[in-house]
This record gives structure tokens, C-alpha cells and sequence, in this order.
């Protein structure tokens, strides 16, 4: 897609070191002279209106469970006003690219902030001011000690240069740039179909493992639980807390640094069991915090499920290969050596096997969100061979998925590399390191092109991201 497309021919330095170059008749102002703050209110009839890091300002869907863990409270008449064209910003996000130029008329919450866009087409402002150049200046414009909920200095974020061609150029870029994302999407989208099918033979496999066994001949009984249905003759049916201990731990307050500076002892949080098998972790908690905050020093060869989420986190089984402490979000299952009832391993295949039940179990819970508790956990039962069995089993599963896995692995990168690939496009092209007038002039009307992603597959992006599971977050509504 860019292999035809050249440098400007004219460039001027920018004056500004992280943009370099610039074509020579583009313009380097300031965003206080794009930007002008507006803060109308009183009106709780429009529609709720989600700013994500994905799609920026989108529609919220208030029906879905698990769209969005934020409180919405009864009275909305002090939620900010977004209008078509404005641009509304998470200032508490605002670091991770939660902002953008809305396409709705509707409401927020009062903690953000709403601009009014001067002098650049708002698509084009939405393009550039997205892209991998212009976020990090938003992180340098926060300030907080508490990762992941720091605070936009809005004086600081309006000193952060902006480089814009003119008009009939910006849209130029927008064209060539819509059109290039339609196509990037559509890859994508065929490659989520292929693992989605993938993930269905993978389940298939290991449902039949631990439901059936290896043995086609074998005896079967009833197992007493509807959604598991008959089970091999010698196999028991346990429930869990009858062979493991269950519990989940907690977040150590982020603004309490003895707690997180220099930390030794590996913490995790929901998105880990994305993995399967835990070996290591990216967060470090100190003694203190394991003292005072009472955490669970989980040992490894436990089953780490999740047991809130927004995505399809929730309900998720890995085997921690390290001892480590957990968040709030998950809960430990930590089978008994001495009982010798069940490994790791099997259970982890067992709970993977069972996933759609637990999504249903923890969908009925009764909570505004999707949740499983621990003691849902602890009457949970699950099917059982003998110890010999349940190794080979295991061992079966995992030969008779290789093929299947690795596919996986290769549309998955494919997905990273696709959305790699057009991160870089858009920086390059938003900040003039190359043209594509000329390109965009050869390309159909915006009318002739299959339809953009709309917000619900925006939600749906989300949700397959393992790094939305945001859940240590307090709601922007609660901190207002």
C-alpha cells in the first residue's frame, strides 16, 4: 500500500525534535490555537457516549453486561455535552490515546474534558492527533502517581506543537487514509474468522478429552451435571472445594509507593490467564504490601481463573508456573498434594473445557457486570479420572492440538503485524513523511467503499484486546 508512495518534495525543519522534517508549506502551531474548551451540561437525554483508546468517542451500549464497568449514576444532568465535530477527551487516559473527534451527539462524564476543533478538519485532527507521534505528549502533560489514573494538565497538553498541511490536503490524507484502513480491517476481520474457527476445533478437542476420555469403548454413567451430560464409568465427579483451596487477593493501593517501589514478589492481574501458563510477571509488589494488605502467596502448580472481566477474560484458566500473589479479579485454585485428586494441568483443560459455562454462570449472577465468586468456584464440579489418566490425557491434548495452536499463533501475529503495519502508515502520513496526494486522487469516493467499523465492532476490538481488562482502574464517574 506504500510502496508507491514518495517523500514530500520540499521540506523545512520543524523547529520541534520529535517531528523532524516537515513539509515545507505545512503549519506548526500549538493546540491552544486549535483547541477551545467548552463545558455545556444539562442535558441528560442524549445518548451516553464511551471515549476507548481503539475508535475514540463511540456510542454506549447501556444494555450489555460487559461493555463498560463504570457506574452510570440516575441523575445525568451535570454530564458534559459532545457535539458532532467536537473533540472529547479520558483525561484520566489520555496517555493510553482515549480521545478523539466525535461523530455523535451525547454525553460524558463531567471529568472529561470537550474542545471545540479550530482551523483543522476535524477527521484530520482526529487522524493525527491519535497517532503514535502525538500520544506520548499527552503522557508528558499528566501527572499522578497511581499508573494507569493520572491527571491531564490541560495548560501542558495545549503547549504540544501540531503540525497540519492545507485544507484540501487534509482531506486528501483522511481519504487515503479511511480507504487504507477499510482494507487493513477487512484483513483483520477475515483473520479473527479463521481463529475464532480455530479456537471452536481447539475446544472440540479438549471438551471431548475430559467429558470422554481416550477410550472410545469406554462405559459411560450419568455425571449428574446437565452440561457435562455422561462421563467414563470409573471417572468421580468432584466438586472443587472438595479438593483445592479457593481465593482470590486483592490491589495494593497505588498511591502507597512502599507497596510498589522495589518491589520483589511477582503480582498479577486478570489479563495473565490469557496465557495459559504463567511464568513470569511484569508487576512486582513489596513484603509490605503482602503484609499489610494481606495477599495470598499463591504457590505455583495452582489454576488462576478470572473471575470478573470485560472481555473474554472472564472465566479464563491458567497454570501458574511461579509462586505469585493476584489481584481482586482473579481467584486461585490450589489443589491439595496429599489428596492426590487432581493435577494442575488436567484442571486447567477441565475449566478451559467448561468455559461457556462459567461465562453463563457468572452472566446470572445478578450483577450489573459479568462475575464469578469463589464460592461458585468452590461448588463447581468437575469430572475426574484417575491421576495416571488425567496425565495422559494432558499429554494426549496437547499433541492433538499442536497443529491447531500453532496456527493460532500465526493469524494472531498476522493480526499484531496488520495492526503494527498501520499504526506506522497513519504516523507517516499525519506528519509528512510521505504523500499520498496523488494516491488519494486515484482512489474511489468514500460512498463506493465498504462501510467503516462501526462502534459496536469498536466494543468488539476491545474486548479482544487483553490489555482493555482494565479492571484495577477506578471509574472516572466514582473520582469526580
Amino acid at each position: 500500500m506504500i510502496a508507491g508512495l514518495k517523500p514530500y518534495p520540499a521540506m523545512k525543519d520543524s523547529g520541534v525534535p520529535w517531528l523532524g522534517d516537515v513539509p515545507e508549506h505545512w503549519e506548526v502551531r500549538k493546540l491552544r490555537h486549535v483547541l477551545d474548551r467548552v463545558t455545556d451540561r444539562n442535558q441528560p437525554d442524549l445518548p451516553l457516549l464511551s471515549v476507548v483508546r481503539e475508535k475514540g468517542v463511540i456510542q454506549r451500549d447501556t444494555t450489555s453486561k460487559d461493555e463498560n464497568h463504570n457506574f452510570i449514576p440516575d441523575d445525568l444532568s451535570n454530564y458534559k455535552v459532545v457535539r458532532v465535530g467536537q473533540f472529547a477527551m479520558n483525561k484520566m487516559k489520555a496517555w493510553q490515546g482515549s480521545y478523539g473527534v466525535s461523530h455523535h451527539d451525547g454525553i460524558v462524564s463531567p471529568a472529561y474534558f470537550v474542545f471545540d476543533v479550530n482551523g483543522v478538519e476535524g477527521e484530520f485532527f482526529h487522524a493525527a492527533i491519535r497517532s503514535k507521534t502525538y500520544v506520548p505528549f499527552f503522557t508528558q502533560a499528566s501527572d499522578g502517581v497511581r499508573i494507569g489514573q493520572w491527571d491531564l494538565s490541560q495548560a501542558r497538553m495545549k503547549e504540544t506543537p501540531f503540525c497540519a498541511p492545507p485544507g484540501s490536503e487534509q482531506s486528501a490524507i483522511v481519504h487515503f487514509l479511511d480507504h487504507a484502513d477499510r482494507r487493513i480491517q477487512r484483513y483483520i476481520r477475515t483473520k479473527q474468522k479463521l481463529i475464532k474457527l480455530l479456537e471452536e476445533q481447539k475446544q472440540a478437542i479438549i471438551h471431548h478429552a475430559v467429558t470422554r476420555g481416550l477410550d472410545p469403548s469406554v462405559r459411560l454413567k450419568p455425571s449428574g451435571v446437565e452440561w457435562l451430560g455422561d462421563v467414563p464409568a470409573h471417572w468421580e465427579v468432584w466438586q472443587i472445594g472438595h479438593f483445592a483451596a479457593i481465593g482470590n487477593g486483592s490491589t495494593p493501593s497505588r498511591g502507597n509507593t512502599s507497596y510498589w517501589s522495589d518491589g520483589t514478589y511477582p503480582w498479577l492481574n486478570s489479563s495473565s490467564v490469557n496465557a495459559g501458563s504463567i511464568v513470569a510477571s511484569d508487576q512486582l509488589v513489596t513484603d509490605s504490601a503482602l503484609r499489610e494488605c494481606h495477599l495470598p502467596r499463591v504457590p505455583a502448580g495452582s489454576v488462576l481463573v478470572a473471575i470478573t472481566g470485560q472481555g473474554k477474560t472472564r472465566g479464563r484458566a491458567a497454570v501458574l508456573m511461579i509462586e505469585a500473589t493476584i489481584n481482586q479479579h482473579i481467584a486461585f485454585i490450589t489443589p491439595r498434594k496429599h489428596d492426590r485428586i487432581a493435577t494442575s494441568e488436567y484442571l486447567q483443560k477441565f475449566l478451559g473445557a467448561a468455559y461457556s459455562e462459567l461465562r453463563r454462570m457468572s452472566d446470572d449472577s445478578g450483577s450489573t457486570k459479568g462475575a464469578l465468586t469463589c464460592e461458585d468456584l468452590r461448588h463447581f464440579r468437575v469430572a475426574l479420572p484417575p491421576i495416571d489418566e488425567q496425565h495422559q490425557i494432558v499429554g494426549w491434548v496437547k499433541d492433538a492440538t499442536t497443529e491447531v495452536e500453532s496456527a493460532l499463533q500465526f493469524a494472531e501475529r498476522e493480526i499484531c503485524l496488520l495492526r503494527e503495519y498501520r499504526t506506522r502508515l497513519i504516523a507517516d502520513v499525519v506528519t509528512g513523511k510521505l504523500d499520498v496526494r496523488e494516491a488519494a486522487a486515484k482512489l474511489p469516493d468514500a460512498s463506493e467503499e465498504p462501510g467503516p467499523l462501526d462502534d459496536a465492532e469498536a466494543v468488539a476490538e476491545r474486548e479482544n484486546d487483553p490489555e482493555s481488562e482494565d479492571l484495577d482502574a477506578v471509574s472516572e464517574e466514582a473520582e469526580t
